[in-house]
Parts: structure tokens; C-alpha cells; sequence
């Protein structure tokens, strides 16, 4: 999601006109299971087709509908203008996070990668 989504009471139907490639980035963000997440590339990964910016375009204008707050970037730190709507999942979800070092622009945790990426499980073989 960016700061130019719009909320998502706001969003017409995209039921009709959402992209193909954009259906299958949806998809695999509803996959996730809570506590963990996928980074943009995993996801472009998973699917074999476009890359971390597509997947992320595809978040941001389409993602308010599924578990946006799961799909993040490979460095772990939280979506900017977005990172307390996101730290409130992430704790409610009890996704794995990092303390935040003093020097940390706000004093934001960072998602501990190393302990709540996830590959996609059993899932991932058999994907479309």
C-alpha cells in the first residue's frame, strides 16, 4: 500500500478489471498465514513471473483488501506510512519482530525476518 492508496471504503469493485497478474499477487498475499510474511520478491518469485516492484505496485493499488501488512520489503522494516496500522497486526498476529536500536528513525521494530518469512509451504508446489 502507499500513501496515494485510497482507504478502502473508498476503492470501487475491481472484480471485473483487476489485472490478471494482479489476481494471482492477491492471491498469494491471502495465503499467508498470520505471524508471517512474504517479501515483494518472494512473491514475484513464488509466482515466476514479474519482480519486487511489480508486486509491489500491485499492493499498492490493490491491496487494501487482503493482508497487506504481510507482504513486506526484504529488509524488514515497516511499510513507511503505514508502520503502526502494520505493528498493530504484527502484534496482534504475534509476528516475530526485532527491538528497535535508539538510532531507528521513530524507535519502529523491524520484522525478524529470519524467524517469520515464510516460503510458502507446501502451497508453493503445484502453484499457478
Amino acid at each position: 500500500m502507499s500513501e496515494q492508496s485510497t482507504p478502502d471504503d473508498a476503492r470501487p469493485e475491481y472484480t471485473d478489471t483487476l489485472p490478471e497478474y494482479a489476481e494471482r499477487v492477491l492471491e498469494v498475499a491471502e495465503l499467508i498465514p498470520p505471524g508471517r510474511v512474504m517479501t515483494y520478491g518472494d512473491v514475484a518469485e513464488w509466482l515466476e513471473e514479474g519482480g519486487p516492484r511489480q508486486v509491489g505496485r500491485v499492493m499498492a493499488l490493490y491491496g487494501g483488501a487482503v493482508p497487506w501488512w504481510r507482504v513486506v520489503r526484504a529488509d524488514g522494516t515497516l511499510l513507511p506510512g503505514h508502520e503502526l496500522r502494520a505493528l498493530d497486526r504484527y502484534r496482534a498476529e504475534g509476528t516475530p519482530l526485532k527491538q528497535a536500536s535508539r538510532a531507528a528513525q521513530g524507535h519502529l521494530p523491524r520484522l525478524d525476518m529470519k524467524r517469520a518469512r515464510w516460503d510458502g509451504g507446501e502451497r508453493a508446489e503445484g502453484h499457478t
